[in-house]
């Protein structure tokens, strides 16, 4: 890749407007803060076209914010064949989206596609749900399982990027 970024994520969901778009906030604003964000490219889409060119929900975007992340900026997109080729890895929100994922995706390919909750270290949870038609309860558990997530995938993103360093003799 002729590209700035030594590494890019992809977070999907099913729409592209709750919780793959929160995760986008939350990881970009931590490799930010952990001086990253020149090295690693972050993206968010959604398995369907629901809401192409929307921004996030009012909702997610109003927790997001009281914990200090911008989603404003993010618009809706569906996940195109392209993302399977540039991302490194593909997150999915939840077992029905990862199951969408894989039938779109080229074999060669197929090992980028994880669940982000993979990642989660306090939190012991097989996905992040989906808190569309829930409460503000929804949202918060949704922002929860997302930073506790991505603190676990920097540390593995560092922890790739330093194996791609030349050893020093």
């Amino acid at each position: 890749m002729d590209d700035v970024f030594e590494y890019r994520v992809l977070f999907f969901c099913m729409g592209n407007i709750c919780r793959s778009p929160t995760a986008h906030g939350v990881l970009r604003e931590r490799l930010l803060a952990r001086g990253l964000h020149q090295r690693v490219a972050v993206d968010s889409a959604g398995t369907h076209a629901y809401h192409v060119g929307e921004p996030p929900d009012p909702r997610s975007q109003y927790h997001a914010q009281r914990r200090g992340y911008e989603l404003s900026d993010l618009r809706a997109r569906q996940i195109a064949p392209a993302d399977f080729e540039r991302a490194h890895l593909l997150l999915a929100m939840d077992w029905d989206n990862l199951a969408l994922a894989e039938a779109m995706c080229p074999p060669a390919h197929r090992r980028k596609l994880r669940r982000l909750t993979e990642f989660c270290r306090r939190h012991d949870s097989p996905v992040v749900p989906d808190p569309y038609y829930g409460g503000t309860d929804g949202f918060e558990h949704v922002l929860d399982l997302i930073e506790d997530a991505c603190d676990g995938l920097i540390d593995h993103i560092e922890r790739v990027l330093a194996a791609r360093q030349p050893t020093r003799h």
